[in-house]
């Protein structure tokens, strides 16, 4: 089997092509443009793509990204909880 060159792409490089084809270019032109595949550029459009199509809207990636910070700051907040009781008693 051949194994596939999983290239790396920085995120201002996405916005980029997102931000290309929300101006008009359509994913066949960018992917031969820029030598991305057309289910990867999809890929970008769905996660980089605002939710309801306003400018300072989330995009799923933000969503996701958030969730994350509130998932750790509540284990943070709880292990913070048992330190105060920890130290409540002495």
């Amino acid at each position: 089997m051949e194994s596939r060159n999983k290239r790396k792409y920085n995120d201002d490089f996405k916005k980029m092509v997102v931000e290309l084809y929300h101006t008009g270019s359509s994913v066949s032109t960018l992917s031969s443009e820029y030598g991305v595949s057309e289910v990867t550029i999809y890929k970008w459009i769905k996660a980089l793509t605002p939710v309801n199509g306003e400018e300072n809207s989330l995009t799923p990636q933000d969503i996701t990204e958030i969730q994350k910070e509130n998932l750790r700051m509540k284990q943070e907040i709880e292990i913070l909880k048992k330190a105060m009781a920890i130290f409540a008693r002495k």
